[in-house]
């Protein structure tokens, strides 16, 4: 939901949320006439579209049957206004847009195939943009189901986390048909300081797996160099104060470094989720012949810290693993 907010300050002709997050199967529609549509913090986007007096803001947070919403459809509708409707196809029914962050590749399959998904009711024209992180497998199946039907599904994972969301500062990897790409392109630059497309359909997967892959090692780096400064008699955030302004320097050490020493692990994007994002990473290494010895033992870490009830933590969690093992 905090994506959804993000795109809530966004003008378009019409869009639809799809996610999947905890209580009351709903979606929910926020529309907006004035020029500027501000969140309750006050933070927003300003519109300059060409169509803008023609526009308005259509906002759906659509769930499957038996799926929820955190707040619930009472609460969401309550805190932005709008309306409610039972399933990813009324949601999708007459939209331009259709933006969609699930969990997993069946989750994906769930909300956009059968009768009530979003697909039965997008129409020729329409793009559905979907931001879970995926299998390049089902963002290819789904953009070829798209294609048959005439509108365009691309794969558009991102990176930044919850503040990146919420501040609306997300990287977005993108794969699919050019012409789609660039129609949605005004749309997610509402909420993201950075967007490319890399290819065709699973291309942005495949980029997000590149991403996942480059986070676990640096993770597992920072956490043993603390580890280790620690172990030394060193005072680390000495140490990180010195290094960050090196060759060592990264945007986790900047960002995670200070909160790991303190035994901080509750910024967002959780372990099982990187478990699950890392598996995508290792089967398509298994398919493409990729060599992933460091991902595959990392994937293994992060298992350690599930055992030790740290599922929902951040992934600088790994920290946390080594400092157990004393």
């Amino acid at each position: 939901t905090s994506w959804a907010r993000s795109l809530a300050t966004t003008r378009v002709a019409s869009a639809v949320w799809t996610t999947t997050t905890s209580s009351t199967p709903t979606t929910a529609t926020v529309p907006a006439s004035a020029q500027d549509f501000h969140r309750p913090d006050d933070w927003h986007v300003r519109f300059d579209q060409a169509d803008a007096t023609e526009t308005e803001l259509e906002m759906f947070v659509a769930m499957p049957p038996g799926w929820h919403v955190t707040s619930g459809p009472a609460g969401w509708v309550a805190e932005h206004g709008g309306s409610a409707a039972p399933t990813p196809a009324a949601a999708a029914e007459g939209r331009d847009f259709v933006l969609c962050c699930v969990g997993n590749d069946d989750d994906l399959r769930s909300v956009t195939l059968g009768a009530d998904g979003a697909f039965a009711a997008t129409h020729p024209g329409a793009v559905v943009v979907d931001h879970t992180t995926t299998s390049a497998i089902v963002a290819r199946e789904l953009a070829a189901v798209a294609d048959r039907e005439g509108f365009a599904f691309i794969d558009a994972p991102v990176s930044g986390g919850q503040a990146g969301a919420e501040n609306g500062q997300l990287t977005v990897m993108i794969g699919g048909d050019e012409a789609a790409v660039g129609k949605s392109a005004p749309l997610i630059d509402c909420y993201a300081r950075m967007q490319a497309r890399l290819g065709g359909p699973g291309s942005g997967q495949q980029a997000k797996m590149v991403n996942q892959i480059c986070i676990a090692g640096i993770v597992q780096g920072l956490s043993e160099a603390l580890h280790f400064a620690g172990k030394s008699g060193l005072d680390p955030k000495a140490v990180v104060e010195v290094i960050s302004k090196g060759a060592a320097q990264s945007w986790q050490m900047d960002n995670r470094g200070a909160t790991m020493l303190a035994g901080e692990f509750e910024f967002g994007f959780a372990v099982d989720w990187m478990r699950k994002d890392l598996g995508i990473c290792l089967d398509n290494a298994n398919e493409t012949g990729a060599s992933l010895p460091v991902t595959a033992l990392v994937d293994q870490y992060y298992k350690d810290v599930q055992k030790m009830c740290g599922g929902r933590w951040d992934p600088s969690s790994l920290f946390k693993r080594l400092r157990k093992r004393g």
